[in-house]
């Protein structure tokens, strides 16, 4: 996890933002500073922070939708606030609400929007979008009113209509926002893959801590007013629980659990995942239970010794033993 400024090594970043300020009609002021934030090609990057934090204007920079007042914005070697129009088919954008994206009565009218307008064959425009409908498994609800959609379903048109043109970069605000567990599952899993079948960087900004570790190789934590704290991976960011308490932002839970025990004394690591929290604790648990049977033994053999007298043949065996299950009945 760094907290400095360190130079590029590698490739031209496809974006990269350098201590931008703006400042909004109300006098509201964020500063976007700190650390350098910085995409490589196929990288997946969530930003992290609290509501008001920044989040939303570090994006509209990226899109081109503010102009900095300070500092550099460059997105494919483009500033996108002069020069969007050479990047576009290159950038999908997929907004906090997804209401405010779609524009067109049906389905398939919102997801053709973007090649009817670029001027795309009538063909084009047919293979585009089927290709888009079913990427996102959809196909069936092409001629559907987007009016009495899901919430889930239109976060889904919404991002069919971000990648009919099959872009390079993807940039999603809060898109877990107002969705169930099981649709932001979904949702994790459809950008993971997207990433990894299609190469398809992706640059997310959640305050959603549980869903940071399966979704990103780098993070990004903002602190109110835009100061950009920290950036590294997911395992190096949930290290330090402090920090993110520090920001506003509640850690997950298994980065507060294993820091509780790492304070009392049993520095187990961080976790990242449920799957390897249970192994270690599991693994623990049994060293601990031979430990403390080891240590039985040998007093039990010490008092042999001390007295003359001869221990239970199955005294060792007893404190070796797993611990039965509850008894559901008396729970």
């Amino acid at each position: 996890m760094s907290h400095l400024h360190e130079p590029h090594v590698g490739p031209e970043p496809i974006v990269r933002v350098s201590c931008v300020r703006h400042t909004y009609p109300d006098k509201t002021s964020v500063h976007l500073c700190g650390l350098d934030f910085v995409v490589d090609a196929g990288q997946r990057v969530v930003v992290l922070g609290p509501n008001g934090c920044g989040k939303s204007t570090l994006l509209y920079h990226i899109l081109g939708l503010l102009r900095p007042q300070e500092g550099e914005v460059s997105v494919f070697g483009v500033d996108p606030a002069r020069h969007f129009s050479k990047i576009r088919e290159r950038v999908g954008v997929l907004l906090q609400n997804a209401d405010e994206q779609i524009i067109a009565p049906t389905v398939w009218d919102d997801v053709s929007f973007s090649p009817r307008n670029y001027g795309y064959t009538a063909a084009e425009v047919d293979a585009k979008v089927r290709f888009a409908l079913r990427r996102m498994g959809i196909e069936h609800l092409s001629h559907k009113v987007c009016h009495y959609l899901s919430g889930g379903e239109k976060r889904k048109v919404a991002l069919a209509g971000a990648l009919v043109l099959e872009p390079e970069l993807l940039v999603l605000d809060e898109p877990f926002e107002g969705l169930d567990p099981a649709s932001r599952g979904e949702m994790v899993e459809l950008l993971d893959r997207l990433n990894r079948e299609h190469g398809v960087s992706l640059v997310v900004a959640t305050h959603d801590v549980q869903l940071v570790a399966p979704l990103a190789d780098k993070v990004y934590v903002l602190k109110a007013g835009g100061e950009i704290v920290a950036q590294g991976p997911p395992s190096d960011i949930f290290q330090d629980p402090d920090l993110l308490r520090a920001t506003n932002i509640e850690p997950p839970v298994l980065a507060e659990l294993f820091q509780r025990l790492e304070q009392a004394g049993h520095p187990l690591g961080r976790p990242q995942s449920p799957e390897a929290a249970a192994e270690r604790l599991v693994r623990w648990m049994a060293t601990e239970r031979d430990r403390a049977a080891a240590a039985v033994a040998t007093a039990l053999r010490d008092e042999h010794r001390r007295t003359g007298s001869m221990p239970s043949p199955d005294a060792t065996d007893r404190v070796a033993a797993p611990i039965p299950p509850a008894d559901p009945a008396r729970s």
